[in-house]
């Protein structure tokens, strides 16, 4: 399995590839932000983990570049985690595109069982209820059908 980890702090790095890293696994580690496109076209990653805080373009923001890129076609669908700060933040990592997230701090077990069921197709969210009502995605990346109300309407004024 190779890993793409976009962060620029040293502890999380250590986090992840000790709970992640095993027999074959490769990491590449991204300290810039807006690295992460072309290292993504240099080698597609199994599983992309993105901190929220990264300094020069954040998870969040780097999620939604690339499901922009991959809606046109111009990088294959690469499955997200977002480690997220607080439980204020899941908004954020909804709405990008991501696949799944943890609430820091980090262990090797929730890193381990986000990572499978990510990679199983799963999605992994922790922090909502079971019943929590889904949110639309800021990009739309085709994978939706066209919704019965229209996103525009035209108002007569006169």
């Amino acid at each position: 399995m190779h890993i793409l980890l976009a962060t620029d702090a040293d502890w999380i790095v250590d986090e992840v590839t000790n709970a992640l890293g095993g027999t074959g696994d490769t990491f590449t580690v991204c300290r810039d932000g807006r690295a992460v496109t072309d290292q993504i076209k240099e080698r597609t990653p199994d599983l992309a983990i993105f901190d929220l805080q990264v300094g020069s373009m954040g998870g969040m923001a780097i999620t939604m570049s690339l499901r922009l890129d991959e809606s046109a076609g111009a990088l294959p669908h690469v499955p997200v985690l977002m480690l997220v700060d607080r439980v204020a933040d899941l908004h954020l990592a909804r709405r990008c595109g991501a696949e799944g997230w943890l609430i820091k701090p980090l262990d090797s077990l929730r890193l381990k069982r986000a990572t499978k069921a990510i990679l199983a197709g799963e999605g992994y969210t922790e922090g909502l209820p079971a019943d929590a009502a889904p949110v639309e995605p800021m990009i739309d990346t085709g994978d939706s059908t066209e919704s019965e109300s229209s996103e525009s309407e035209t108002v007569d004024a006169g």
